[in-house]
């Protein structure tokens, strides 16, 4: 796709995107001049009688690292681009001053006391990284909407908290674990294995909820580190490496 070039009028009002060859004749005739390099807009010397304006939207795609930008015109895309945002370098960043902070303290040097008046956060206070998204993302549509008759904005949501829309009282502890906390986890860990152990294959006998990695490596809770096995092989494994447990049946 090859984007539209922006066009503005000498009063410096915006008028329709046009394509870049048409862009690159009124630049050769000398009826326009380049007005910004990114994103390229051009400016018109006279001021032409245009047509009706067709309707613009911008469409925004938020997302955590890239934030996507498109305007479309009709059921046409004529403009698109890709905000990186830079929300993993301002998290080391902070970081990092933190550290240094730290270590100044520590080795008892002059350092600016602390002022715990200016500890409360502001209504609406949003994270460093975050609040840099938002601002990043509203420079971008301020600029377009100069550079283009933009008529509206639509704006792409698709978060959805299941456990907020199925229990909006839900919080704290109860919010983090879950609803497969405790016996849902050990009836879907049934359901998964087939009702035997995940080791022996033996079935018909009590079984265990096992951590695959051991928990005293590092393992955590999560539903992909855990499977039902029999008493023994639970004993027998023990917080061996499931590799090394597992070294004499490879299909397994």
């Amino acid at each position: 796709m090859s984007n539209y070039v922006f066009v503005i009028a000498p009063n410096k009002q915006p008028q329709s995107p046009i394509h870049p060859a048409q862009a690159r004749l009124l630049l050769n005739q000398g009826q326009a001049a380049v007005y910004r390099r990114y994103p390229f807009t051009i400016i018109l010397k006279e001021s032409k009688p245009e047509p009706e304006i067709q309707q613009i939207t911008l469409k925004i795609d938020p997302g955590s690292k890239t934030t996507g930008i498109a305007l479309v015109q009709g059921n046409k895309v004529i403009w698109g681009a890709e905000l990186t945002h830079r929300g993993q370098t301002i998290k080391m960043s902070l970081e990092s001053r933190r550290s240094l902070r730290r270590s100044r303290r520590n080795r008892k040097t002059r350092y600016r006391q602390a002022r715990f008046l200016n500890r409360t956060r502001q209504k609406g206070w949003l994270a460093p990284s975050l609040q840099h998204r938002v601002e990043t993302t509203l420079t971008w549509v301020s600029k377009l909407i100069r550079f283009a008759p933009i008529r509206s904005i639509v704006q792409e949501l698709v978060r959805f908290d299941l456990q907020q829309l199925e229990n909006p009282e839900i919080s704290g502890i109860e919010y983090q674990q879950g609803e497969l906390q405790g016996y849902e986890v050990r009836q879907y860990l049934l359901e998964k294995w087939s009702r035997k152990c995940a080791y022996c294959g033996v079935e018909n006998v009590p079984l265990e909820v096992e951590h695959i990695h051991p928990k005293s490596q590092g393992g955590t809770d999560r539903i992909s580190n855990l499977a039902i096995a029999c008493h023994d092989c639970n004993q027998k494994k023990g917080n061996q490496d499931i590799q090394d447990f597992l070294s004499g049946k490879p299909n397994l």
